[in-house]
Parts: C-alpha cells; sequence; structure tokens
C-alpha cells in the first residue's frame, strides 16, 4: 500500500491476500453464504514443502518450494496462490465470523453499523431485483448535462454522490517539504480503466487483444444498460478513445516513485490556467475546500491531457466517458448479469482467474475495506493477545541494533552519511497490532437494503475524513491499514515501520519454533520495512520525514556527493538484475519499478541474520552453520533461509504475471527468494555453494 503516494508496502494489497485455502488444501469447501469447513491452520518451516531433488546451490526457490508448488494448484476462485493466503484466509475466516455474528445478533451499536454493511452486501436478492437501479440517478444526472463549460460542477455532483471524483479528484496528503502539514493534492485518480497506461499505448499483440476485448466488454456493459447494440458500441469507442489521450498524459510508474518528479505546488488559479476548461474554484468551494490556496499537481501532463480531452471531446463523448465510470465503479455490486460481465473481463480475461470468489468473501473484504477500525476494534480482543504484541517490539528492537551495525559496517558509506543514516534510524516510529485511537464511525449512514448506496456512504466518509485535515498537523498515530491484514509497511513522510496484528502468524512468526526459523519469517519481514528507509525512495526522506530540495527545486540528498554517486551505481546493480528475470515467456520483470522493494528485501534478509546471530550467541551458539545446533537435519543458518524462502512459496496464472510486471512494485515470489540469496554471500556458505553457481555468482548486487 502506498500511503499519500509515497508510503511503500512489503506486499501488494487488495486482492492479491485474499484467497481460498479450501482448494489449495482440499479440505475447504465454500457456498455463497460461508465456509462450510474450517479453514487449515497456516504451517511455518514445512519439511514437506522441500523439493530435495534440486539443488539448493542451483535453484533455491525450487529447493524450498518445489513441492509446495506442486501440491498447491491455483484454485479457481484465485490468479495467485501462496503459502501466506493460507494466513489471509485464516484471518479472512475469523473476520467473516465477526460479521455474521453482528449482522444476525448485533450487541454493540458499532456491531449493527458493520453487522448491517455485511448483511446489505449479502442481500443477492435484491441486487437482483434492484439491477442497475442503485446508480440511475447518476445515470439521469449525466444525460441531462448539456454544457461542457460546467464539466467541473457535473464531476462535483457525482463525487458529492459517490465520494470520488471522474476526471479530476483531490485529496489531501503529507507535504513533502513540511511532513508536519497536510496539503491539497490532485493527479491520476481513476481515469484509466484498464491496469496500466502501457495497455491503451503498447503495440504488443497481446495488448492490442486486450484493447479489442475491453471495447467489448464496455459494449456489453453498454448493452446491460439498455443501449441499442449499435449506440452501446459508439459509446465503447468513445470512452476507449478519451482514455487512450489520458493514458499518453499520465505518468509511467516507474516516474511515480522518484518523489521530485510527482511535485509541483501550484495556486488554484495556476491550476486554472494548466486546465482553463475546468472550473477549479467551483469544484472546490463545492468540496468545502475554498480555503484552499495552493495544491500539489502530481502530474501536470495528466491534467494538460484532461483539459485537451474537455476543450476537443463533442459533448456525447464526454457523457460517455462520465457514464462508463460510474457503471464501471458499482458494476461489482449490482445485479448478478453486471457482476459476472464485470468478472468475465477483468478477471477471467486480464488475469486469469477461473471463478468468482464466492459472495462472503467479497463481502467480508469489502466490510474490512470500509469500516476496518470498527470490525479491527473485536477482532483484536479475540486474536491478538498483549504477548504477541511484546514479542514483535523484542523482535523490531533486534532488528535495530542489527541495522544500527549495519550501517557503521558498510564499506562504501563516509562517516558523514553514516551519521546522517544514524540520524533517520533513531528516529524510527514503529506502529505493532492496532491503533492507539480508533476511528470514529458515528457519522457513517449504513442501512440493510440498498448496499451500492451504502458503499457511496462509506466513500463519502473517508473523502470528508481525509479533507478535513487540510492545513492540520498530521496526526502520526493513523494507520493505513486494518488490524486483520497479513501485510506491513513503511511510511517515508512519517519515517514508521507499520506492522499490523494479522502478520504475526505462521508462516511469518509461530512461538513453538526456533530463533532461526523466526527470524527467517518475521524477521525479514521487520528487516525489509526497515531498509525501506533507505532505498532509492525512502534515503530521499530525511529522518523528520521531510524531502531535501536544493535552491533550484531539483531533488536534493542527505548523501555526501561522493556516496550518493555509489549508492546510485550500487541500486543500478539491483535494477539491472532484477530487469533480466522473466516472469512469463517472454515477459521480464520491471527493474526499476521493483527497485525499491528488491533493496528493502535484500537488506532485510542481511539485518535479519545479524539479528540472528546476535541472538544466538547470548544462547551459546557462535557457529550458524555448525553441526551442533543441527534440527530436522538442518543448521541454524540452514533453516532461517528455508523459512525465508518459504514465504514466497506460490504459484501464478500467466496472465496475472504479465499484469503484476506493468504494474507491481515488487518482484515475483521466485525472484524475491532466488535475486535475494543470491546476492548474500551467507546463503552459499550455509549450503556449501561454489562461486560461480547461480545462487553464488562471481559478482553480486549490495546496497545495504
Amino acid at each position: 500500500m502506498r500511503s499519500a503516494s509515497v508510503a511503500s508496502a512489503f506486499l501488494l494489497t487488495g486482492g492479491l491476500l485474499w484467497g481460498s485455502a479450501a482448494f489449495a488444501q482440499g479440505a475447504v469447501t465454500d457456498s455463497d453464504s460461508g465456509p462450510t469447513t474450517l479453514p487449515k491452520k497456516p504451517v511455518m518451516f514445512d519439511l514437506s514443502s522441500i523439493d530435495k531433488t534440486a539443488d539448493p546451490c542451483t535453484d533455491f526457490y525450487q529447493y524450498a518450494c518445489g513441492n509446495w508448488r506442486k501440491n498447491n494448484p491455483i484454485p479457481p476462485t484465485e490468479v495467485r496462490w501462496g503459502s501466506f493466503n493460507t494466513l489471509a484466509e485464516e484471518n479472512n475466516y475469523l473476520l467473516w465470523k465477526d460479521l455474521k455474528a453482528a449482522a444476525d445478533d448485533p450487541k454493540t451499536p458499532l456491531q449493527k453499523k458493520y453487522g448491517d454493511f455485511y448483511a446489505a452486501c449479502m442481500n443477492t436478492d435484491l441486487a437482483d431485483k434492484l439491477g442497475a437501479k442503485p446508480i440511475q440517478p447518476e445515470l439521469d444526472r449525466i444525460a441531462a448535462f448539456e454544457d461542457k463549460k460546467k464539466i467541473a460542477l457535473l464531476d462535483l455532483e457525482l463525487e458529492q454522490k459517490t465520494g470520488g471524483g471522474t476526471l479530476i479528484g483531490v485529496r489531501v496528503g503529507q507535504d513533502q517539504k513540511d511532513s508536519s502539514q497536510q496539503i491539497l493534492e490532485t493527479g491520476q485518480q481513476g481515469a484509466l480503466t484498464l491496469p496500466d497506461r502501457d495497455y491503451y499505448l503498447s503495440t504488443d499483440d497481446r495488448m492490442v487483444k486486450i484493447r479489442e476485448q475491453y471495447v467489448a466488454h464496455m459494449t456489453k456493459m453498454f448493452v446491460l444498460l439498455g443501449d441499442t447494440q449499435d449506440d452501446a458500441a459508439k459509446e465503447a469507442a468513445a470512452v476507449m478513445k478519451i482514455e487512450t489521450a489520458l493514458a499518453e498524459g499520465s505518468m509511467a510508474r516507474v516516474d511515480m516513485r522518484d518523489p521530485a518528479k510527482v511535485y509541483h505546488i501550484m495556486t488554484i488559479d495556476q491550476a486554472e490556467a494548466l486546465t482553463p476548461d475546468f472550473d477549479w474554484h467551483t469544484y472546490l468551494d463545492g468540496l468545502g475546500l475554498s480555503q484552499a490556496k495552493t495544491l500539489n499537481v502530481s502530474s501536470p501532463g495528466y491534467l494538460k491531457a484532461v483539459n485537451q480531452e474537455l476543450e476537443t471531446e463533442p459533448l456525447p463523448a464526454l457523457k460517455s466517458y462520465m457514464r462508463w465510470h460510474r457503471l464501471h465503479s458499482a458494476a461489482p455490486y449490482l445485479s448478478q448479469a453486471f457482476v459476472q460481465e464485470n468478472f468475465d473481463f477483468f478477471n477471467k480475461t486480464l488475469s486469469g482467474q477461473k471463478e468468482i470468489q464466492p459472495r462472503w468473501k467479497r463481502c467480508t473484504r469489502l466490510t474490512d475495506q470500509a469500516l476496518g477500525e470498527a470490525v479491527g476494534q473485536d477482532w483484536v480482543k479475540q486474536n491478538f493477545p498483549p504477548e504477541a504484541k511484546e514479542n514483535m517490539e523484542k523482535l523490531v528492537a533486534a532488528l535495530k541494533v542489527a541495522l544500527d551495525q549495519d550501517i557503521q559496517q558498510l564499506p562504501w558509506m563516509s562517516p558523514a552519511t553514516k551519521k546522517e543514516a544514524e540520524l533517520k534510524l533513531a528516529a524510527f516510529r514503529q506502529k505493532i497490532g492496532y491503533p492507539e485511537h480508533w476511528r470514529d464511525y458515528s457519522k457513517l449512514e449504513v442501512s440493510r437494503n440498498n448496499f451500492v448506496l451504502d458503499l457511496e456512504h462509506a466513500q463519502i466518509f473517508e473523502r470528508d475524513r481525509n479533507l478535513k485535515k487540510l492545513g492540520k498537523p498530521v496526526d502520526e498515530t493513523e494507520w493505513g491499514m486494518t488490524p486483520p491484514t497479513v501485510n506491513a509497511y513503511y511510511n517515508p513522510p512519517q519515517n514508521d515501520i507499520n506492522f499490523p496484528a494479522g502478520i504475526l502468524q505462521p508462516p511469518f512468526y509461530d512461538v513453538t519454533k526456533d530463533p532461526a526459523v523466526n527470524f527467517g519469517g518475521i524477521g525479514v519481514v521487520i528487516g525489509h520495512e526497515m531498509t525501506h528507509g533507505f532505498d532509492d525512495e525512502g534515503s530521499k526522506f530525511g529522518p523528520t520525514g521531510n524531502v531535501k530540495y536544493n535552491a533550484d527545486g531539483s531533488l536534493g540528498s542527505w548523501f555526501t556527493a561522493e556516496d550518493q554517486k555509489k549508492f546510485d551505481e550500487r541500486t543500478s546493480c539491483v535494477a539491472d538484475e532484477y530487469g533480466s528475470f522473466e516472469v512469463a515467456p517472454g515477459q521480464k520483470q520491471n527493474g526499476k519499478l521493483t527497485l525499491g522493494e528488491n533493496t528493502a528485501d535484500n537488506g532485510g534478509i542481511r539485518i535479519a541474520f545479524q539479528a540472528l546471530q546476535a541472538t544466538l550467541a547470548k544462547q551459546g551458539v557462535t557457529d550458524l552453520d555448525g553441526q551442533q545446533d543441527v534440527k530436522d537435519g538442518y543448521t541454524p543458518a540452514q533453516r532461517f533461509f528455508i523459512s525465508f524462502g518459504q514465504v514466497w512459496c506460490e504459484n501464478r496464472t500467466e496472465q496475472y504475471s504479465r499484469i503484476a510486471a506493468k504494474t507491481d512494485p515488487h518482484s515475483a515470489g521466485q525472484w524475491r527468494t532466488d535475486g535475494t540469496v543470491q546476492n548474500f554471500d551467507e546463503f552459499g556458505k550455509a549450503f556449501g555453494c561454489k562461486v560461480g553457481q547461480p545462487m553464488m555468482p562471481e559478482k553480486s548486487c549490495r546496497v545495504w
């Protein structure tokens, strides 16, 4: 998750983490109303997953995960299935139990609220009866619109109804130059429907075919709304033309990782000069933001593209675009015909998902997204005991010491830059488990008889909560993830590491396992998030969270000039290395897009190993490769690396792998494993590899 466009996540959030252990384990079957049997508990350091026919020095991923991958095919309701999906499945099941109980017999006003939200989502009979009626008021408003010069007013009316802008949207985020303050921002928000700008612009045969299928999908959806086939085809063509133009003006994902490229402070008048056909003053006044004098325009090129379309496209085409985006955003929650057609293109065709997830899983996820800190309050009481938080505090402390030692021992960094790095590390804050202060949902309206309306209310609630932050000090206790989430993240502007309660369980952590196994799991996760503070993006933020800019407006750095040059050389090594890895036939990873996550993986495993060494030394174990502490046939060092590798056991559809290569800043599981260990000599020592073997190359990359 990227909080305020800059927070760097350990894992990709969203549908990627939610899966059904049922199909992978052959033990659970699901109905639309709920699971019929319990999911199996996740396993940490699973000997049965190991493929001992593989050579760990040639392909460690196959060695650590070969049998797991063979025995755990992708469930028909998923596009990616990994070992930690079993944990997400367990958490999802426990969350569902709370939601079902609250829907049937709420004990508190808060339970009634999230119980009603879940119940409304589950009411498919009503959804089928209503068809597209829940969005008809917005469609009617679009149909009645007659003046292109007042497009800002239409966008405003739709946002006031749904909680989100269409062509242009605004939000409040932290100021890069003063991270204690919050400013208005605008950029690319929902303008494109396909996963990435390349899907509109690439001449690759696959992309051309996807565009044809996308137009056919839009045509079918417009027909479901009541259009004739000819009118639907015209509307779909108009939407495709506009979205392609907006894609041309949009920033590439790699560029959006650079703080300097997404920081352009403008006055409201300057923004209006950039988009003279969009009335910014009317729009902001309608949102209650008349006090705003400036805003950060993350992508000026996108705003220029918007204005070009407003100037040149005929009114009917613009109305088709607005109509499409309202329909698309609501499609998964309308009647079954809309749900199925939406699934057929976006899940089945684009990602290779064979079957739609059971309704109860989709509704559980949606309720967590909308009322996560309401549901989370009850969830942590039952599933996150105080000792779990205490254990995490100890692990984080051990990793901080290891990172401090790592910084001091870096052979390429000067004392001056090391001093700055030490200041940043000392300023690290950590949030573990759940928020100090729970969010107040008292003003959120929820009913049991109109789920689309409930979603709109939730989006409006979140939008209003965000916009009220304008001009106010940053609340550093706020969270960007819900408590049950199997994830973690680092937030550069706040310089903090965040670990939701949901992740402190197998396959990441198990109190019954020895330190080598736990440091290979959760220890690497902690180290990963800490290293994000010093990757190619995080290193541009100082100890206070501010980004340094030179007098000419270019990005500064707390590195000395010589150290910056060395840092750039080392990160280029990582980018080139990972950019050579193939994730699908003919499809390489984007080494620059994944650079931050790869740097964090490589740094995280190194400092976790150092922390393990320090921990075992206190227990009298000084040789992690020695035979005196062999368990299950493996030394402590070997158990550490196997535990790390098994976190990333996974299978992916080819279609999903191609989407991820374009959009995901995280590498595929195979390369999060092999790419990381081949850059760490301690791995080669642990498994007796020889220099020149794939997992112990003659030349490797190291940043931290």
